[in-house]
This record gives C-alpha cells, sequence and structure tokens, in this order.
C-alpha cells in the first residue's frame, strides 16, 4: 500500500492538468512549469500507480482506462482539498464564492427557501446554495463528513448527536377547497373532520402520527382517500376535489395565499413541532458556517412570530 508521506500533491494538479489538456506542453503552460518538469512528474506518477497513464496518440495525450477512472477520484479530491484550505482564509461574505449544503423537506423548501435566497442575495450575492434533501438516518454522517453544512426541518432524532438551535414551533391546520358561504379560520366539528375524505402526506417531518393518536382518543380515524409524499401535490389536488388535507400552519397560509382554500383548525390538540437547524460540532468555529448559521437564524425566526 501505497504511503500518503510519500505523496507530492502537486502530482495530482499535475495529472488532472494532462487530462483536462491532453498535451504535457499545454498542460505545462497552465500550471507554469518546463517540460523536464512535467516530464518528470510524469514518471513520477507511473510510478506511483503503476500504470502508463497516457498514450500518445495523433489526438495528443490519451489517458489509459485506469486514469480516466483516476481523473473522477483525483478532481474530487483535489476539490475536497480546496475547500479545506478555505478554513485558514478569513470568510467575507460580499466576496466569497464558498458553496454551502442545506437538508430541507419539500414543505421546508417551498415556506423558507424563498427568504432565505433572498437574505443571501442580498449580503453575499456570489455564495452558492445547494439543498440535497436527505433521509434523517443520513444526516448526521453527513454534517459530520461536510456533504452537508445544515439540516433544518422537525428532526427530533437529531437532537442528542448535532449541535442545534430551536428555531420556532410549529402548528398544524387543515386546509380544502374554499366552500361558498363558509367562514375563514373555522374549526371543524370532530364528526365534520371524521366523515371528510383526507389526503395524508407521509412526509417523514410531519406530525399525522400525532393526529391519528389524538383522533382515536376520542373515538374517531380519519378517512384517507388519497396518500402522497409530498406536501408539493396538495394545492393541485385539493383545487379540484372535495379532499382535505392537515399540514403545518405556515405552509397552509402560503398555499392559501390566492383565496382558493380555506384554513381550518383541527378539532383535536396536537403538540407543537419543533422546527430546529443542526450543524455538526467539528464546524462549529468555522467562520463561513458561523455566518451563515446567524443568517439562518435570522430568516427563520421571522417565522416565529405570530401569524396573522
Amino acid at each position: 500500500m501505497k504511503s500518503l508521506e510519500n505523496v507530492d500533491l502537486n502530482l495530482l494538479r499535475v495529472f488532472l492538468a494532462i487530462v483536462e489538456e491532453q498535451s504535457l506542453t499545454r498542460a505545462g503552460e497552465r500550471l507554469s512549469l518546463s517540460q523536464p518538469a512535467m516530464s518528470y512528474s510524469l514518471g513520477r506518477l507511473r510510478a506511483l500507480f503503476d500504470d502508463p497513464l497516457f498514450v500518445r496518440t495523433r489526438h495528443g495525450m490519451q489517458p489509459t482506462p485506469i486514469a480516466q477512472e483516476l481523473s473522477v477520484i483525483v478532481a474530487r479530491a483535489l476539490d475536497t482539498v480546496r475547500e479545506a484550505l478555505r478554513y485558514a482564509e478569513r470568510f467575507d461574505p460580499q466576496v466569497s464564492t464558498r458553496s454551502f449544503r442545506l437538508s430541507l423537506s419539500d414543505a421546508g423548501e417551498m415556506a423558507y427557501l424563498p427568504s432565505i435566497c433572498e437574505e443571501i442575495k442580498r449580503l453575499a450575492p456570489r455564495i452558492k446554495v445547494s439543498v440535497e434533501p436527505r433521509p434523517v438516518e443520513q444526516i448526521e454522517e453527513a454534517l459530520r463528513s461536510r456533504k452537508l453544512d445544515f439540516a433544518i426541518g422537525n428532526l427530533p432524532e437529531l437532537t442528542p448527536r448535532t449541535r442545534h438551535q430551536v428555531l420556532f414551533e410549529e402548528s398544524y391546520v387543515c386546509m380544502r377547497r374554499k366552500r361558498s358561504g363558509a367562514p375563514r379560520n373555522a374549526k371543524l366539528s370532530l364528526a365534520e373532520f371524521t366523515k371528510a375524505s383526507h389526503v395524508l402526506v407521509r412526509s417523514v417531518e410531519h406530525s399525522h402520527h400525532a393526529l391519528d393518536d389524538a383522533l382515536r382518543s376520542k373515538g374517531g380515524v380519519r378517512n384517507i382517500g388519497l396518500e402522497v409524499p409530498h406536501f408539493v401535490a396538495l394545492p393541485g389536488v385539493l383545487a379540484v376535489t372535495d379532499l382535505i388535507a392537515t399540514l403545518p400552519r405556515r405552509l397552509a397560509e402560503i398555499f392559501a395565499r390566492g383565496g382558493a382554500f380555506e384554513i381550518l383548525e383541527l378539532p383535536v390538540r396536537i403538540p407543537t413541532a419543533e422546527v430546529t437547524m443542526h450543524w455538526h460540532e467539528h464546524f462549529h468555529e468555522d467562520e463561513g458556517i458561523a455566518w451563515m448559521r446567524e443568517l439562518l437564524s435570522t430568516v427563520m425566526q421571522r417565522f416565529a412570530e405570530p401569524t396573522r
């Protein structure tokens, strides 16, 4: 097995430049290295990987099958090294081009992402954000390995194992297509609620289990007419049916802005859900993470304000 102590990372830069330029001369010019230095580095690379790596053809230096596979791995490794070196730099949001990765549910994307993006554009216009939803069982490891920087949602399983901040408490309401003459924000009776046909959203963050438990304690049960994996389908379905759905209050208010839906209080009490931001202990002191953490907290705290 090769020892990392004997590997010059500059050799990997040379390797990747040759792959991309398919010419020792052009690769050397790109790296400001002489032809002898490039030839010497290529010899070391061939010895390191025990493979010719490149074959001279009329079309330039063509990578061997092993070199083609290595190019993907090496490119990813150099990106990781560059990202690690950023920790030695002062973080300036006005000029930074750093990328941040967030895990949000589909409900979170609809409810919170527009405000997050608006604030980032205002304060750090060159920063990149990638939303990468992950199953809850994968989030802790993704935070530890920097495949994610933050996870936001109702994720109580993570709180014992991550750094976290409670952002606000989310309550749940019922929503249906607006009916003529029905009062807004009325409360359905238990009999009306159980008689209606419901949409069940199977989102891992949804409190439908708590709702069903509360209904059973009152001797009721939901009549499920449709099951969907995400909240995004609700407006289209509710607009053309008499189905009703239980969903987070803030998301319901977003859907109801156009006037097509009415929001009703549930006939039973269910616990509120904590919307929490999670990150990893290893990166708590990183300037970029700390800055983004403050921005996300500021934006999300707006959702903690009482709704009208």
